[in-house]
């Protein structure tokens, strides 16, 4: 809504496809906005909830696109009373690999097996992606989250290649941290992180946790890559379906997206805008979701940042 009303303000031109919950149980109309998202190279998506009646439609979406660099930047806001403040971190995930194959089968009665997949050309990709991220945001540290003292060869296998493109780039500070030390280190010091980069799984856990600490899925925005694709989308995957109907859901995450993906199409001034706008509201605390200790509706939040967008233009 935001972005739409946005683009009315603005003077900017854009072409709207829509997809929603109910037209995805269509194959063709999820195939259909696959190919709108490969032709058109950009794309602004919500949390798509997985439920029994129709396919993942989340892990498709990724394979699909080879969307394979999911960043997700989780900062502080001086609106948002947290534990911590002056958290500024990037959580680089690999996005198609990993746990997340869906390679499963039951071998026999009572016995399951899942493979986790790790290739040397993924890792090395990814790895890649990080350090030139790092570079291209004046980053100063990028740090490498494995489990291979346990599972050494597919998390040894993705060390060793962040290792080896580390070498590449000689002005950027390398460190490797094993997953769990991490999840204690972030509820600890999260200040001490800068550009993490780590396998699917590890991903998901550290960019949900990193965003409690800085207050919730509600205010975490993230973009996702492929070669010639990038896709905008709220940072912490959660769908929060117990309270479908109930117009509660913070749009801070949605509305950042929104925010980056205008500045990745280089309408920077309305992207900053939008930053802007959605942090004074934080800042004012006057209409906040409950999420956020308010009693304000999606709605009127909503409207809030519009105001307030209205207000900087």
């Amino acid at each position: 809504v935001v972005a739409r009303d946005r683009s009315v303000s603005s003077g900017i031109n854009a072409e709207y496809g829509e997809l929603n919950r109910e037209q995805m149980k269509d194959e063709g109309s999820f195939d259909y906005a696959i190919k709108s998202l490969k032709r058109n190279g950009v794309g602004l998506k919500g949390v798509i909830n997985r439920s029994a009646d129709f396919r993942h439609h989340n892990l498709e979406f990724r394979g699909g696109l080879d969307v394979y660099a999911n960043v997700v930047r989780c900062m502080s806001f001086e609106g948002i009373q947290t534990h911590h403040t002056g958290i500024d971190l990037i959580a680089i995930r690999e996005n198609t690999e990993g746990e997340y194959s869906s390679l499963e089968h039951e071998s026999v009665s009572g016995v399951v097996e899942s493979l986790k997949i790790i290739t040397q050309e993924k890792s090395m990709r990814i790895a890649k992606f990080a350090f030139d991220y790092a570079r291209e945001h004046n980053r100063k540290k990028v740090t490498c989250i494995h489990k291979a003292n346990i599972m050494k060869l597919s998390d040894g296998l993705f060390k060793a290649c962040c290792k080896e493109v580390s070498e590449d780039y000689p002005m950027i500070e390398y460190e490797e941290q094993i997953v769990d030390n991490t999840c204690q280190q972030l509820v600890i010091n999260p200040q001490q992180f800068d550009v993490m980069v780590m396998p699917n799984l590890y991903g998901n856990l550290v960019s949900n946790l990193a965003a409690g600490l800085v207050g919730g899925a509600g205010v975490v925005p993230s973009k996702s890559y492929g070669e010639n694709i990038a896709v905008f989308e709220p940072g912490a995957r959660h769908t929060w379906m117990e309270m479908k109907g109930m117009y509660v859901a913070n749009p801070a995450a949605m509305v950042l997206s929104s925010a980056f993906m205008l500045k990745h199409l280089q309408l920077h001034e309305a992207g900053d805008l939008l930053i802007k706008a959605v942090n004074n509201v934080l800042n004012k605390r006057s209409c906040l979701t409950i999420d956020l200790g308010g009693n304000a509706s999606t709605h009127d939040m909503t409207k809030a940042i519009l105001s307030e967008v209205e207000h900087l233009a």
